[in-house]
């Protein structure tokens, strides 16, 4: 039975931007639609069409609508305000080496974009005596969603490695997450920080559940410790690739399908 043609992503605009630290940039989009969304999907992702340079608003519209596909790029939903129309997006400022970095420093009010999805939000319950974090800055919104998130009584361990120690942010965490800033200076290059932190930490009683997102290299390390070694039930980890050094989004998609497939 074929599949129904997905819709065409929808339109949004730009209400306002700014660098909430020294490498991490939010905007904040608005748009009447995303009054339909439902509250508490912050950490579901999406994806994000990015118009060209001088691309008029007319000519991107068609795009989406019609073709050649623009730049897309997959995204995380930080916070959203359906009662307001608006949601915020977190960017790693990479300068203009990339689509998505390069739009998100030009942006301004009443620029617009493309928006398909939500996906599912990553950690829907939380039910564990132990909760494991780890990520790096494209992994930061998705992280810092899931620690607000906790139960605030909630216990465990956060390895977060950003840029500088400029790139740190006030995150509602609970007491009992210990959440560690670890600087990575160079991010063209796989974080290693967090893979040798969790590798120490002590066997873990009772139950655990996971939220580790980064570089390719990382997470291979990582889902090796989680699902091997510690034995952390598939169903209780989230363990997904961003990216991978290297590659753009749609060569990495592909090759996270592959993988998939091998392993299944």
């Amino acid at each position: 039975m074929a599949r129904p043609p997905r819709p065409a992503p929808r339109v949004m605009h730009v209400l306002s931007k700014t660098w909430i630290t020294k490498n991490m940039i939010r905007v904040t989009f608005c748009a009447e639609w995303v009054k339909t969304l439902e509250p508490g999907i912050e950490g579901a992702h999406f994806k994000l069409f990015i118009p060209q340079v001088d691309q008029s608003d007319e000519a991107f519209t068609a795009a989406l609508e019609n073709g050649p596909r623009p730049d897309v790029r997959t995204y995380t939903i930080r916070h959203i305000r359906p009662d307001t129309a608006q949601f915020d997006v977190d960017f790693v400022d990479h300068g203009d080496t990339g689509p998505a970095s390069s739009w998100a420093r030009r942006c301004k009010a009443e620029d617009i974009a493309g928006f398909a999805g939500p996906g599912p939000v990553k950690l829907a319950e939380f039910y564990a005596d132990t909760y494991i974090v780890a990520a790096d800055m494209s992994a930061l919104p998705v992280a810092a969603v899931t620690l607000e998130a906790m139960p605030r009584d909630a216990k465990g361990v956060a390895f977060l490695e950003i840029t500088s120690p400029e790139d740190q942010q006030n995150i509602d965490a609970p007491q009992g997450v210990d959440v560690h800033w670890l600087i990575h200076s160079v991010p063209h290059k796989s974080p290693t920080q967090s893979i040798k932190r969790i590798q120490e930490l002590p066997p873990s009683e009772g139950s655990v559940q996971t939220c580790i997102a980064g570089e390719s290299g990382m997470i291979k390390a990582l889902r090796e410790e989680i699902l091997k070694r510690r034995a952390i039930p598939k169903g209780d980890a989230y363990i997904s690739g961003y990216w991978k050094i290297g590659l753009i989004e749609d060569e990495h998609q592909k090759a996270k399908q592959e993988e998939t497939r091998a392993n299944a």
